[in-house]
């Protein structure tokens, strides 16, 4: 075993009496050391219950053989961070804990993992830590959180934050948003939309790393707690048959989740998360793939932000798997692919049939015949550009308009609210890369500012910064290379015309090449926005949106 490394033999002995401090029993001592890693605290909606999984995973592993020692991973709520410097922290924080993690797992030289995330960052910087720890190691999240419910209908956080778009435009009342403050969040758990959390958490499902029911189970559901204790038997099985994730996490199965990605019409930061995580599994994922595989993949889920389902309706309608086998009988996925189970692909999604066409469509009447993701490119995205067009109204798949620039989220949002974005506007915020932010902010703000005063068939966004699963409408995020770097996107000036086609998946300024050129010539890097800390440390190694702002070490060699 590897924690022999710290338990057994002479040299090992003052290994042993730390042990002893610990209240290790002799018993214990001869057990697999089970890592536990979980990112229970008190400020993340999504993890406010993860002690309570955390100890079913102990009592699992417990029941199993063996011992449960549980170590902690930090997380960030986006949407407590969203629309101050706070969410400049957030991206960022997947690196330290994926880093953080491996330095815990390899010094104390555990056996096998179990994962406990929930929230948008530490799903996959967990993912990624495994990958690089490479010991057998399963997955179980704290759960989606239940939709509210406000006038009969069903809400959730994207609902809150149009709402007061709604408010600012003279729509809504002070007290209507007050009692959508109230509803529209009421239980623990990640917000129960598809939004990035909860688009993770499926990923973690069919990439094979989470058991059945991972994504989708709400976390207030006692079966939850059921799926932990299970989650924690399943990592002796695993440990016994020395199932590590590089046999899971191969380059099929990250096909299989950008398939099924597709499907579901999950967040765009899939777009940056998973390629990040194969970076760490040492596969490349060129995001020009996600295409070719849209191309193939109906969209058969119209979750929220895109519809009026949530992930309740998606568990009981059959959850990840059924998605999965509709998309198997037109042999979408690679189904012969290992999982924590123990089983393949194929194995796990033979018997889980769609309970609800209303929620996961068949494979034969899709929403769109294309996936919920595009790519776009063009001479202001030459790299990407990234589209969740399942959640984009007909009437803007094609739109031309003036652009309206701004060189931070904070203009942008104090021109939609003061009235000086009007229909036809295409609204360009940029220096909010992984660079230029520095972080890559999120831009959940402005886009539901637009929706919620009315504008969300009439004016585009396009950024070098992200959006939150929750943002909807012509939100094209993820501009590569981006503008702190000399990406074109710095060169457009307000009143130029962009062009957006997104079912030729193309994003273009009307300016000509000679044009672009000469305002090359003249541009000017723009002084650092954060210069200490961490934040300085980041955008100095960072890379680009498209290749999943992982950081380049190389240049450090």
């Amino acid at each position: 075993m590897k924690s022999d490394n710290v338990k057994k033999g002479m040299q090992q002995a003052p290994h042993r009496s730390l042990f002893n401090a610990l209240g290790f029993t002799k018993e214990e001592m001869d057990r697999p050391l089970v890592g536990i890693v979980s990112s229970y605290n008190e400020i993340v909606p999504g993890h406010m219950n993860l002690d309570k999984i955390t100890e079913a995973v102990k009592m699992g592993v417990a029941m199993a053989g063996g011992t449960p020692v549980v170590v902690p991973a930090i997380a960030v709520c986006d949407g407590i961070a969203m629309g101050h410097v706070g969410m400049k922290y957030s991206l960022v924080t997947r690196e330290l804990i994926a880093d953080s993690t491996e330095c815990l797992a390899k010094a104390h030289q555990f056996d096998a993992l179990v994962m406990i995330p929930n929230c948008d960052k530490n799903v996959p910087g967990l993912l990624m830590a495994a990958a690089r720890i490479n010991v057998p190691t399963v997955f179980v999240s704290g759960g989606p959180m239940m939709a509210g419910h406000v006038d009969g209908r069903k809400r959730s956080l994207s609902s809150m934050f149009e709402a007061v778009g709604s408010y600012e435009a003279g729509k809504m009342s002070e007290e209507k948003v007050e009692e959508y403050v109230s509803k529209v969040c009421p239980t623990c758990g990640s917000c129960s939309g598809m939004y990035t959390a909860n688009s993770m958490n499926c990923m973690t499902e069919v990439i094979g790393m989470g058991l059945q029911g991972n994504g989708t189970i709400p976390a207030v559901y006692s079966e939850r707690i059921r799926l932990a204790k299970h989650a924690g038997m399943k990592v002796m099985e695993m440990l016994e048959k020395n199932i590590r994730p590089s046999d899971i996490m191969t380059k099929e199965a990250f096909l299989n989740c950008l398939t099924v990605d597709m499907a579901l019409g999950c967040s765009t930061n899939t777009m940056l998360h998973l390629p990040a995580i194969a970076h760490e599994a040492g596969i490349e994922i060129n995001m020009d793939i996600a295409n070719e595989i849209s191309s193939k993949t109906p969209n058969l889920c119209h979750l929220a932000p895109a519809g009026p389902t949530y992930m309740e309706d998606l568990n009981e309608a059959g959850g990840v798997y059924a998605v999965m086998n509709e998309l198997s009988k037109k042999g979408l996925l690679y189904e012969d692919q290992m999982t924590v189970t123990g089983k393949t692909v194929g194995e796990n999604i033979a018997n889980v049939h769609n309970l609800n066409p209303e929620v996961i469509r068949p494979i034969d009447n899709p929403y769109m015949k294309q996936g919920g993701i595009a790519v776009l490119k063009g001479n202001i995205a030459p790299d990407t550009g990234i589209v969740k067009q399942s959640a984009v109204v007909p009437e803007m798949m094609v739109h031309e308009g003036p652009a309206r620039v701004f060189d931070c989220e904070e203009d942008a949002i104090a021109a939609i609210k003061g009235g000086k974005i009007v229909p036809g506007d295409v609204v360009v915020i940029r220096y909010e890369g992984p660079k230029g932010g520095p972080g890559m902010r999120e831009m959940l703000n402005p886009t539901s500012a637009i929706a919620g005063m009315g504008l969300g068939d009439s004016v585009a966004l396009i950024t070098d910064g992200r959006f939150s699963g929750a943002s909807r409408g012509a939100s094209i995020g993820h501009v590569s290379p981006e503008a702190a770097v000399g990406g074109p996107i710095a060169l457009i000036e307000e009143g130029d015309i962009i062009k957006i086609d997104i079912p030729n998946k193309s994003l273009n300024v009307d300016v000509s090449d000679e044009e672009l050129e000469k305002r090359r010539a003249k541009w000017q890097p723009r002084e650092p926005k954060i210069t200490d800390g961490y934040l300085r440390r980041y955008a100095a190694l960072v890379t680009s949106g498209n290749r999943g702002a992982v950081l380049d070490v190389d240049q450090l060699i």
